[in-house]
């Protein structure tokens, strides 16, 4: 895999159900982060919605994530908030 540059955008390479996250979504990488039980590293991630207000931040395994690429084309879809 291609090191990751903090502060660089990236994209999900899965589904993150949990965090309501698509494969293919697109994020900024603020931090990486070990697992507390010796397990795999993690992304601290930062999303935003598609006028670039900050929705918000998660943790999902760095194996979720990849360089974005020059022929990857982003694209938008709904977002679907959890409700309070």
């Amino acid at each position: 895999m291609t090191e990751l540059e903090m502060y660089n955008e990236v994209a999900l390479t899965k589904n993150i159900p949990a965090e309501n996250l698509r494969k293919g979504d697109v994020a900024t990488l603020i931090d990486r982060v070990p697992h507390p039980a010796g397990g795999e590293e993690g992304a601290v991630l930062e999303l935003f919605n598609a006028i670039g207000e900050s929705i918000a931040v998660v943790i999902v395994p760095l194996s979720a994530v990849a360089p974005l690429q020059s022929n990857q084309m982003p694209a938008v879809r709904p977002l679907l908030l959890h409700s309070a």
